[in-house]
């Protein structure tokens, strides 16, 4: 198994899709949102429009990871990303990171978006766990991963000092065997976190 094959996967408020180079200038735009930035890059990332146009242009022919764009099913639009990455083939296990842009945020693309690509990581890849991380005054992206079942393993306190001041790092999971009993729906399965 590997991330070789770039699906489509449809859902009702978003469609996921392999990325193309003409992705980027969007992308661009979305990657230096203020949201965004607060909460995925550390402070001194030096982004230049032609590296991303680079990035995501070779992100189809990846076999050690899946980055697929999130977009509008209405009209196309790219909103966000969502990606399976660092791939420990051993542990059946990888990396879940996302970004959704402003005109994603606050309709549920995420919370979406981040059940179906996890979800094609488990049923149709065979994972056995995913795993992410994320600062812990990122209370929008907390609740869409809790949403999705993901718990929350630990937090690295103070790890990172960020806009003047120390965040923590949460560290969240979900493995195989708690997906197949929600589906990425704990709420609606009547599973609680542990």
């Amino acid at each position: 198994m590997d991330f070789s094959e770039k699906p489509v996967l449809t859902g009702e408020k978003t469609v996921l899709r392999p990325f193309t180079g003409q992705d980027a200038d969007v992308m661009w735009e979305i990657i230096n949102d203020p949201e965004v930035v607060r909460f995925t890059f550390e402070p001194d990332s030096e982004l230049t429009r032609e590296g991303v146009r680079d990035w995501y242009a070779s992100r189809a022919d990846r076999p050690d990871r899946l980055d697929l764009a999130v977009t509008d099913p209405a009209d196309g639009e790219v909103l966000g990303e969502v990606v399976l990455h660092e791939w420990d083939p051993a542990n059946r296990s990888c990396t879940f990171r996302t970004l959704i842009g402003p005109r994603g945020r606050g309709r549920g693309v995420g919370t979406e978006a981040t059940r179906l690509i996890v979800g094609h990581g488990f049923e149709r890849l065979g994972l056995h766990r995913v795993q992410l991380e994320l600062y812990g005054d990122n209370h929008r992206a907390l609740r869409v991963y809790e949403k999705a079942g993901f718990t929350v393993e630990g937090v690295r306190r103070e790890a990172a000092w960020r806009d003047g001041r120390w965040a923590d790092e949460v560290i969240m999971a979900v493995l195989d065997h708690e997906w197949a009993a929600h589906r990425g729906r704990p709420e609606a399965a009547g599973v609680t976190a542990r």
